[in-house]
């Protein structure tokens, strides 16, 4: 246990039995917890930032929403150099000291909450560092594709990967629980509207200790650190990691990577983001998204080549996945399905509270849309239902596609997700429209879930999808690099939501979704459907 390991076999049967199977398996389920954390501490957001609404912090829904959208932004850039840390710094390295890192925006994080005078700028910051956990994921994926043989990669990701997306779900249940009573200490705060768990509505005039939504993870994190160091391994076989250093040299390699994609993000969240008053973030140059995030992700890439010695030398191995065509099918289309989930995941609290939450009203001609309204649901109670059901089924799709084919079951789930999107678009388009928008919450509610479900189903098919498609030693590096760009899903579905919600029309967020999700359907067929794919069905 813990030491580093060389002539690891997985696909050789009879090592497999006698020595790999234990090991893999004991990785796997340190590696799970670990990023099960990084996904609480990445998107808890979604979570705060709907207390800070019921517990009259002084800020506007749109600031609110460019919480999460930071958040996202960072996990998704941070997500490209965590794809190449396991070559460079091993994989027990990387997973115990980017775990352990998650604890800085943890305790941050329950201090800025204790103070309701805090400045938006500095939550800005928060969420900023809190994309820690996104990053996480890459690293994570890729390390567990090399403890596991070829045959079961669909049932090992889906695992690793699905119930680390729990991370989400458990966010979402946890956090409300814990602000009801003073499980750290410090003073509570009363509720001006009314908030709840997934048991029960919690009155307006109650007590709650909202920071403890940041100290909670502690709990977890401290004892993960350590039981990861004492019980994975890294890999130092040449298609793995050979060269790793020192384990304080493999610290100060991943933190200076990680620190590439810290400016990167500060420097697209700057052109980006609108001028918020008494904010960080403000626009220089205005500049469109779509333009700015390509800008992005290509800057980080240049970056890292840069990085001179030992560590450009091997990501200038690693880099050779771009030159596949099937690294890019495949970054579009698992961005369809994780970059959906995720996306969503970020963003439905909010937006439940926003629509749901408000009596939308015309006055003197114009639509208002900040009148509470009384009979609204309760964003708290009913969030958690989507990612839980996105991260249960997951490894459903990971060995419905080891059975029946990658591509063939994301086929089948990218049908669904258009016809589920068009659906929500439309009864959220009459919910936004209505003094009684609780009306059409159930449909709306439904067909949301159908939706997660089927990005669950498709997060564990598409991955099955890399671990037949690629060779060994690029499927780790591609696993990370799809996971990276789909992750920018957490920026861009919070953003579009808000956008289009300031706008007065949230449906058309949904209807753009759906037309990309058309798209994935004609390069998924184009690439491994058609009669004379380039690879059938992987």
């Amino acid at each position: 246990m813990g030491q580093d390991l060389r002539n690891y076999t997985p696909d050789d049967e009879s090592y497999w039995a006698s020595t790999g199977k234990a090991i893999a398996n004991r990785n796997l389920w340190i590696s799970i917890p670990s990023l099960l954390c990084g996904f609480a501490v990445w998107l808890y957001w979604g979570i705060i930032t709907v207390q800070m609404i019921n517990l009259g912090f002084g800020f506007a829904n749109s600031q609110l929403f460019t919480l999460a959208a930071i958040a996202g932004l960072a996990g998704a850039t941070l997500r490209i150099p965590s794809t190449f840390f396991i070559r460079i710094a091993g994989g027990r390295n990387t997973i115990v000291f980017t775990t352990a890192l998650l604890m800085i925006p943890a305790v941050l994080t329950g201090i800025a909450l204790q103070d309701p005078n805090t400045p938006l700028w500095w939550f800005q910051v928060l969420a900023f560092l809190s994309g820690i956990g996104g990053g996480n994921f890459s690293s994570s994926m890729s390390n567990i594709s090399f403890f596991f043989p070829k045959k079961i990669q669909g049932y090992a990701l889906g695992m690793n990967a699905g119930l680390g997306n729990f991370g989400v779900t458990t966010m979402q249940i946890v956090i409300p629980l814990v602000m009801t009573f003073g499980l750290f200490g410090g003073e509570s705060r009363t509720l001006l509207t009314t908030s709840g768990t997934i048991f029960k509505r919690i009155p307006e005039g109650s007590e709650t200790w909202i920071q403890n939504a940041g100290f909670v993870w502690l709990l977890a994190l401290v004892p993960l650190a350590v039981v990861g160091w004492w019980g994975m391994n890294n890999i130092r076989d040449e298609h793995v990691s050979p060269n790793i250093p020192n384990p304080l040299g493999a610290f100060a390699t991943i933190s200076g990577m990680l620190g590439i994609g810290f400016v990167t993000t500060a420097l697209g969240a700057w052109l980006m983001l609108p001028t918020v008053e008494g904010g960080l973030v403000t626009s220089g140059l205005g500049l469109s998204k779509w333009i700015v995030l390509p800008l992005m992700i290509g800057l980080t890439v240049l970056l890292l080549k840069l990085i001179p010695g030992a560590v450009g030398q091997n990501l200038t191995r690693q880099y050779k996945i771009f030159g596949n065509k099937h690294t890019w099918a495949m970054t579009v289309i698992y961005t369809m399905t994780f970059g959906s989930f995720i996306g969503y995941s970020a963003a439905l609290a909010l937006t439940i509270k926003v629509v749901f939450g408000f009596q939308h009203i015309e006055v003197d001609g114009i639509m208002t849309h900040d009148v509470a309204n009384p009979a609204g649901p309760s964003a708290l109670m009913f969030a958690w239902m989507g990612p839980f059901i996105g991260a249960l089924i997951r490894p459903v799709g990971g060995m419905m596609a080891d059975k029946l084919g990658g591509a063939r079951v994301t086929q089948w789930i990218s049908i669904v997700m258009v016809a589920s999107a068009l659906g929500v678009a439309y009864f959220i388009q009459q919910a936004y429209a209505s003094a009684t928008p609780q009306d059409y919450f159930w449909p709306f509610l439904f067909l949301f879930l159908i939706l997660f479900a089927a990005t669950g189903i498709g997060n564990g098919s598409t991955f099955r999808t890399i671990a037949v498609a690629f060779n060994k030693e690029q499927a780790g590096p591609v696993l990370g690099w799809t996971a990276a760009v789909a992750a920018y899903g957490a920026f861009i579905i919070p953003q579009l939501f808000g956008e289009q919600m300031a706008a007065g029309t949230p449906q058309y967020a949904l209807y753009g979704f759906a037309i990309f999700y058309a798209v994935c359907i004609a390069i998924n067929w184009w690439f491994y459907l058609r009669p004379g794919a380039y690879i059938k069905n992987p």
